[in-house]
This record gives C-alpha cells, sequence and structure tokens, in this order.
C-alpha cells in the first residue's frame, strides 16, 4: 500500500514535536497475557532475525528521511522510543546502530530523550555502560511485580530481585531516569505483594514507575486460562483498590501522577515519547507492526518481521493501513487523552454540549476545574473511560 502525505500534512513535521518509535519484535519466551506483536526464534524459524531486522528498519528510516527532505520539511527528532518485544535481547551494540541510523537521517534536538525498553534478564552492568555511550538517555525495565507466585501467573521468567539489581545497574552506568513497569490485579496477587513490589520500586530509587492493571486480552494463554476457569478474572473492584494503593504510596514517596497510569518525580522524569502521542503530536514508527502518525495522517506497518524485511528489500515501504482522520475525529481523540493527563482537558475547546457533559463530571465528583481546565480527580482517574464516554458522546 502507497502512502502519500500532502505537503500541508508534511508541513506539520515543522511545527510539532517529532518522535521516532522503533518496534523490536523479537521475545525470548512468549508472556502469557501479552497480545503484542513479537516473536520468539521458534515461532520465526529462518524466516527472520535480528539482523534482517535491523537492515529492514535501516530501509524504513532512509524512506522516511527522503520523503521528509523530498518536502523540506526535516527536522530533529526530539524523542527516541525503542520498544518492543524485547530490545535488549538484540544488545547494546545494535541497539546503538538503531540511535546512530536516526541520528544521521533526521539529526537528534539538543537534549533529546532516547529511551529503550529492556527486561532485567537480559541486562548486565556492561550492557548499561554500552547504551549510555550509544547515546541512550533513558532506561524501562519491565518488573511487573516482585512475588515470585505473581511472576509465573504472568509467565515472566526473570526473579522477583532482577529489576532492581538491572535499576541500580543502569543508575550506576549514569542514567539519571530510568523507569519500572508493574501489572497490578494478577490473579493471586494479595495487599501484601503489591506492597513488596512498592518497596522494591521505592528501594530501586527510580525516577519514574507505570502502572498497569491487568488485562485480560483476547487471543492469549492468560484469557484461555480464564476462560477454562484455571485462574479467575481479574475482579474489577480489586483493581481499583489496588490503584488507590499504588497511588498512595508512590505520591507519599515524592511520585506524582502524570497521566492515569503514569507517576514520575518532576517535569525532567516524564516520559517525553509518551508524552508526544497523549498531545497528539507527529512521530514515524519504524519496524514491524508499528504505528505512525503526522498531521492527522495514521499508518501502520506489516506484522511479520520476514514480509516486513522482503518489502524494504523490494523497494516498497511496508504499510498495512492508512486511515485520514477527520478534524472531528482528532478533536474526539484529543479529549480522549487529555483527560487522562494531569494537565488535564482545555473546556475552551469544548462545544457547548461537550461543556455541559464535562460540568456534570464535575459537579459528581468525577472531576475539578482549575483555570480553564477540568482535571480528573483520584475517583475520576478510576472511571476515566467513563469520563470520557459521557464527553465525546456528547460530540
Amino acid at each position: 500500500m502507497e502512502l502519500n502525505l500532502s505537503a500541508d500534512v508534511l508541513a506539520t513535521v515543522r511545527t510539532r514535536a517529532f518522535g521516532v518509535y522503533v518496534h523490536v519484535p523479537f521475545c525470548a519466551t512468549r508472556c502469557g497475557y501479552c497480545d503484542f506483536n513479537t516473536y520468539t526464534a521458534g515461532e520465526l524459524g529462518s524466516s527472520a532475525s535480528p539482523d534482517s531486522w535491523l537492515e529492514g528498519f535501516k530501509r524504513e528510516i532512509a524512506a522516511a528521511g527522503k520523503i521528509f527532505s523530498d518536502s523540506d520539511c526535516s527536522r530533529p527528532a526530539d524523542t527516541i522510543f525503542v520498544g518492543g518485544g524485547t530490545p535488549s535481547l538484540i544488545g547494546a551494540h545494535m541497539l546503538g546502530e538503531v540511535v546512530s541510523t536516526i541520528r544521521t537521517t533526521f539529526g537528534l534536538a539538543p537534549n533529546a530523550e532516547v529511551t529503550t525498553e529492556s527486561n532485567p534478564e537480559s541486562t548486565s552492568a556492561e550492557f548499561f555502560s554500552d547504551l549510555k555511550g550509544a547515546g541512550f538517555t533513558r532506561v524501562s525495565l519491565g518488573m511487573q511485580s516482585a512475588a515470585e507466585h505473581v511472576l509465573k501467573t504472568l509467565d515472566r521468567t526473570h526473579t522477583p530481585g532482577c529489576a532492581v539489581d538491572a535499576a541500580r545497574e543502569a543508575r550506576a552506568a549514569g542514567f539519571d531516569h530510568i523507569n519500572l513497569d508493574l501489572i497490578y490485579g494478577t490473579p493471586g496477587e494479595r495487599t501484601r505483594d503489591l506492597d513488596a513490589s512498592l518497596d522494591a520500586v521505592l528501594e530501586a530509587g527510580v525516577d519514574h514507575v507505570s502502572a498497569y492493571a491487568l488485562i485480560v486480552e483476547e487471543g492469549t494463554a492468560l484469557a484461555r486460562n480464564v476462560r477454562k476457569g484455571i485462574v479467575p478474572s481479574p475482579d474489577d473492584d480489586v483493581l481499583a483498590e489496588r490503584y488507590e494503593h499504588i497511588d498512595r504510596r508512590l505520591s507519599k514517596a515524592g511520585l506524582t501522577w502524570y497521566e492515569v497510569s503514569n507517576w514520575s518525580s518532576g517535569g525532567q522524569a516524564e516520559c517525553h515519547h509518551n508524552r508526544g502521542y497523549w498531545n497528539g503530536d507527529n512521530w514515524w514508527g519504524a519496524g514491524p507492526g508499528a504505528h505512525s502518525h503526522i498531521g492527522g495522517v495514521r499508518w501502520w506497518n506489516t506484522k511479520h518481521p520476514a514480509r516486513y524485511a522482503q518489502q524494504l528489500e523490494g523497494g516498497d515501504l511496508p504499510v498495512a493501513g492508512v486511515e485520514f482522520l477527520t478534524p472531528a475525529e482528532q478533536h474526539v481523540e484529543g479529549i480522549m487523552l487529555a483527560v487522562r493527563m494531569r494537565d488535564g482537558l482545555d473546556l475552551t475547546a469544548l462545544s457547548e454540549r461537550e461543556l455541559h457533559a464535562a460540568n456534570s463530571c464535575v459537579t459528581d465528583g468525577l472531576a475539578t476545574v482549575v483555570g480553564s481546565r477540568m482535571i480528573l480527580t483520584k475517583r475520576g482517574r478510576l472511571l476515566a473511560d467513563g469520563v470520557v464516554r459521557r464527553i465525546v458522546s456528547a460530540t
């Protein structure tokens, strides 16, 4: 499928923050709850490898750079985020080549944020040192839990203390910005298990925490186990209690929420790449299954790594689908994203009906108004999706 971006669309690259997302689709094992576009070596066989992925990635970035330069809209990247999958599996040298390719093609803005996700079992002190030398400024580690039986339910292979050890090694290598991911509400998780996880997070001294309620995604091993009655489905009331508990503990420790599922020690510690998503900025997503957004045009890549590499080798962009967002659709998406942010929703951008719906959320104690912005209360954060539905249904 061809990607035709108009001059007006491309012109927005010069006026909005620009990020590059890189999808690394490789995992050592498949976690039972995960429905991301990932593949183990056994699933891929000889059809694709990190080397063929890297070659395809370089071709895609070169094509993106040509589109921008031909339209005279090139600008340096403000952020890079390497996600997956398990980026740490391909090693620090290859991750360094990713950053070098983007730097050579687009350039990097001064003080650009450069993040990679990593699974703690595939890192080391040398790995973090090499990452730092390659230009990475931030590391996000998949911790999930400090309770061994919870990790087992999630099919995670690292030991409970592994993520904290990795965070310390990253700090020793010179990383100021380190995130730990938690998953809460796993069947069998007790309050003391969650407290142990939070104790470990705070002991690690990281400046950012992401905490996500466990979602049972169709097609996963977890969904099959829930359907068979092997494990119970997560309980909504328990999830709400867990969220409030997490927020209390992190807030008391000086980590403040800035998005419903994210806490940081301050503005510099926030994930600026993700802020670009939530603000509706521009990004190019490279890699199998990666999504991109430029000026209201959204597209996504072919999912399978072998097909992805083949299309690029044949001179084509690996575009699987394109969506042109209307101004009305962009307005609705803007509401959906802004509601979740501590910055809040700009009430002056709403229609009369939307404003009435937003005011009803305030009346019901789900939000408060600060200046011209509506900001969720703690209760509102628990019901954020409902707040969004109430406002956008009035659109």
